[in-house]
């Protein structure tokens, strides 16, 4: 118990209506586990405070949820170093902007090798973050009783997870975990310094990366995580290109970057589709309706574009209404938009302009 999923934890504050509207937010300490923008997200909502962001699509839920965490620190922990992060300089930009929370980092993480002067200076994406965190603790007091914020979020660098304990009162529960630190090896990867420290801290939010799923009568690379493929040509075991099949995005490569970094595969991608388009098979070209009549045989409630539209006008007018009505749980604040979260909800309003709730 305390052990979660950041994804997990991503789709119940972004109010994916296949979750669980409540989440155990009960901790004062927190690891979260992960040097990516997936990591860097969960830190950032659980440390901000929940007034705060009201001014986004926040489900009321969430809202109420994260209005009663006892969260004091947020500990992000990554194996490697500064100049070896997966983030993206606007996420951790993003980190500075949450109001009374301070940022703490350590002077001893701050290794740089020279293969990580060559990272630095061969990309200027890793320099703009190393120049962001080196700037950062250059502003940090030496002393850290001088800093005022109610909620701390620290990020570590070198230390790589040994062991979660439980509470000896609580058995399952967690109640602290165990890190070794670790040193750089001279190829960007890092290898166990023989340190060994402890903290203590009562959940723990794994964000280390996504996985693809394998689909049947198609080659998977189960190390990976990918669909063998050059270029965007699914190829099978032999290494020969599947006619028509092809792959793009994290199931091509991997799970790393946001959707600006996958243009250039899927550009890849659609290059080779078009190369190859004269030697694939024509398929019968579908009469209008086919897909509804589809889905409307197998029983599937779905909707159109007009009722995708009158699902976004549903949750606008509530924004608006909140905002008018002096704010939101007592916040003034200006909301965008209050976001409709139960799937039936969405489907009622989508299809008949009434929530099926209400």
């Amino acid at each position: 118990d305390g052990s979660y999923g950041g994804a997990d934890f991503v789709s119940w504050y972004d109010g994916h209506p296949d979750v669980s509207r409540e989440w155990p937010l009960d901790a004062k300490e927190i690891a979260v586990i992960g040097n990516g923008n997936v990591a860097l997200d969960v830190a950032r909502v659980l440390s901000k405070h929940a007034d705060n962001l009201l001014v986004s699509e926040i489900p009321d839920n969430v809202y109420a949820g994260l209005k009663n965490s006892p969260v004091t620190d947020v500990h992000v922990f990554g194996r490697r170093g500064p100049a070896q992060v997966k983030f993206t300089p606007l996420e951790l930009r993003e980190l500075s902007h949450s109001k009374d929370v301070d940022i703490i980092l350590y002077a001893e993480d701050f290794e740089f090798d020279e293969e990580s002067d060559r990272q630095i200076q061969s990309n200027n994406q890793t320099k703009t973050m190393v120049g962001t965190l080196t700037n950062w603790i250059a502003e940090q007091p030496e002393d850290l009783s001088e800093l005022t914020a109610s909620r701390r979020l620290h990020l570590h660098f070198l230390h790589s997870p040994v062991e979660i304990y439980d509470d000896a009162t609580n058995p399952g529960r967690v109640a602290g975990m165990k890190f070794e630190r670790t040193e750089l090896d001279g190829t960007g990867n890092a290898r166990g310094a023989g340190e060994f420290v402890d903290y203590p801290v009562q959940a723990v939010y794994r964000a280390i990366g996504y996985f693809g799923s394998a689909l049947p009568e198609i080659e998977f690379d189960h190390k990976k995580g990918v669909v063998p493929n050059d270029g965007g040509r699914v190829v099978d075991a032999a290494g020969t290109h599947v006619p028509g099949i092809y792959a793009t995005g994290w199931i091509k490569r991997g799970p790393v970057g946001l959707i600006g970094h996958t243009k250039g595969d899927a550009l890849e991608t659609v290059t080779y589709l078009l190369e190859d388009r004269e030697n694939l098979p024509v398929a019968a070209v579908p009469e209008a309706d086919a897909v509804v009549e589809l889905l409307d045989a197998r029983g599937v409630k779905f909707t159109s574009w007009e009722g995708w539209l009158a699902l976004d006008a549903h949750e606008l007018a509530q924004g608006v209404a909140a905002t008018e009505a002096g704010g939101s749980h007592g916040v003034e604040v200006k909301r965008e938009r209050i976001k409709v979260v139960p799937r039936e909800d969405m489907v009622a309003i989508s299809r008949d302009g009434v929530a099926a709730n209400v």
